[in-house]
């Protein structure tokens, strides 16, 4: 059910302390239960005529059995394995690009054919950091300090120590947590030549029992893995992946994934002989640069290296695959499997255009861009028994939709000041094709924002926003039609003021209120500036 609306369906009855009658009617001041969606809970309602009671209980029985189907079963949650990648695009998935597509990925195929592939999906941001803060927190990185870019890999934490968080959410409910991969969130780590001082601000204080993995990055210092709040071996070389700073002198780009995939692929394993069930947030660091595909992989797409390193992390999603296969818990297990952002112009798009694969398929731009092949990003789900094999939604969601999500299912209400921008999408995965969103937003590299409903995507401004070059439209605003230009090739601001003026009074509510979700309004940590200049003078009015 949509967050923030409440039904009434299921019921109870119970007389309530004194209102008994000898001749066994219900009193008139008996209470009824009703089931209410938003809460996860049975509410009482007086009922204080007999004939408001029986018009109650005349509701049609299907809907009663349709809502009991849907209620939460006592002690039955899944675990849930999220496999993060960094910088594939919508178009490295061959299920989601067969035309355009060169890239074979037939674990990721595979994936798509066990469970539900979403055509529609966004992150929320173009880049790195905005979009896993958004993940992890159910809210856009914008409302932060964080207008623009990307944190560094000894930046300080962008989380709030008391914002509830994924692992926050499930621990409390009791599930185990483990954050694998890479972090970007930001910690604050000691002086590089001392292995015993605690990396303090990181995954541990954030929700998660066990993390292993980096700071940021793969071209980010320090290069270095980090395991609970100690460096594994201390930075005190210096070593160069684009970037130059301090290294661990063991640690090398090339064994990152494998060395992340194993310990998945063990976490996995060690929690099958456990009871409670558990959350792993797995961020790869790949295919982002550096692009360091171990030497089986070396020459596999015959596209490059990038095409060798994209089929490398398929590879490691097979592996988690297999894992969660082998330990039995397949049919209790939740898995998803996405990406950050589009496919980066570092890994030379050009070059693997001529070639006939298009990392962004059909759409425009790249990693960084405001434009869809920035943020529209492969989304699949498998979860036997609720998602339907082989099944496609092509409703609008976003990543920050994790949090809502892993609340509906394990029956909790979100507080008002958590989830901001996060709404669930369990309907979806159990097949109820209807939108979860009014809207979602995007935010470029640069903090261009765009508006996207169903049918319609307004971004504020002219250009990409990031990385690629704007082209020749110079109109202050872009209005695209998505229903009819998916590419974003035809701006129709131009005779779509009505449209434009209420869109854009959209995004201004969503900005003060400090939430896109219903709910009492909440602050953003700073003012946030919606055009990043001066407001273009013939844009329709706020």
């Amino acid at each position: 059910m949509e967050r923030g609306l409440p039904q009434c369906i299921g019921i109870s009855w119970a007389s309530e302390s004194g209102d008994s009658r000898s001749d066994g009617r219900i009193a008139p001041t008996a209470r009824i239960f009703c089931y209410d969606w938003r809460v996860k809970r049975f509410i009482p309602v007086r009922v204080k005529h007999q004939r408001a009671l029986i018009s109650l209980l005349l509701l049609p029985v299907a809907v009663l059995q349709a809502a009991a189907a849907d209620l939460p079963k006592p002690g039955v949650v899944p675990n849930i394995v999220y496999v993060l990648c960094d910088d594939l695009g919508y178009g490295d998935v061959h299920c989601l690009n067969p035309e355009r597509g060169k890239i074979a990925t037939p674990h990721a195929d595979r994936l798509a054919a066990q469970g539900m592939l979403f055509t529609d999906a966004h992150s929320g941001s173009s880049v790195c950091t905005p979009t896993r803060y958004g993940i992890l927190t159910g809210r856009y990185a914008w409302r932060t300090r964080l207008q623009s870019g990307v944190l560094n890999g000894d930046s300080k934490a962008l989380i709030a120590p008391d914002r509830l968080t994924v692992p926050k959410l499930l621990r409390d409910h009791g599930y185990a947590t483990a954050g694998i991969g890479k972090w970007h969130l930001g910690m604050t780590l000691p002086p590089a030549g001392n292995l015993s001082d605690v990396i303090r601000d990181g995954p541990l204080t954030r929700g998660f029992d066990y993390y292993f993995g980096i700071s940021a990055s793969l071209d980010m210092p320090p290069f270095a893995f980090i395991e609970n709040d100690h460096y594994t071996q201390a930075p005190t070389a210096t070593k160069q992946w684009i970037r130059k700073g301090p290294a661990a002198p063991d640690f090398e780009a090339i064994d990152v994934l494998p060395t992340l995939t194993r310990k998945a692929v063990e976490y996995i394993g060690r929690q099958a002989a456990e009871t409670k069930p558990f959350f792993l947030y797995l961020a790869l660091a790949s295919p982002h640069t550096p692009i360091v595909p171990t030497k089986e992989w070396q020459g596999n797409s015959g596209l490059g290296t990038y095409g060798d390193f994209v089929m490398a992390t398929d590879w490691a999603l097979g592996q988690v695959m297999d894992a969660i296969d082998k330990a039995g818990l397949t049919e209790r297990t939740l898995l998803i499997f996405t990406s950050d952002n589009g496919c980066s112009p570092a890994a030379g798009v050009g070059n693997l255009e001529k070639q006939g694969h298009f990392p962004s398929a059909n759409l425009r731009g790249y990693k960084a861009d405001i434009w869809d092949g920035g943020h529209r990003i492969p989304f699949i789900a498998r979860w036997p028994g609720v998602a339907k094999p082989g099944s496609v939604c092509s409703q609008l969601t976003g990543l920050t939709d994790l949090l809502a999500t892993g609340a509906d299912i394990v029956g909790a209400e979100l507080p008002d000041n958590a989830g901001e921008d996060s709404v669930s999408i369990l309907p979806l995965l159990k097949g109820h094709d209807q939108p979860v969103h009014e809207a979602v937003v995007h935010h470029s590299i640069n903090g261009m924002f765009a508006i996207r409903t169903t049918k319609a995507k307004l971004i504020f401004g002219a250009g990409s926003g990031g990385w690629s070059k704007p082209g020749d439209d110079k109109a202050p605003v872009q209005f695209y039609d998505m229903t009819k230009d998916m590419g974003e090739h035809q701006n129709r601001q131009a005779d779509s003021s009505a449209e434009v003026t209420r869109l854009t009074q959209l995004m201004n509510k969503y900005i003060s209120a400090g939430r896109s979700t219903p709910g009492p309004q909440q602050p953003n940590d700073v003012a946030i500036d919606l055009w990043k200049k001066a407001r273009p003078k013939n844009v329709p009015g706020d």
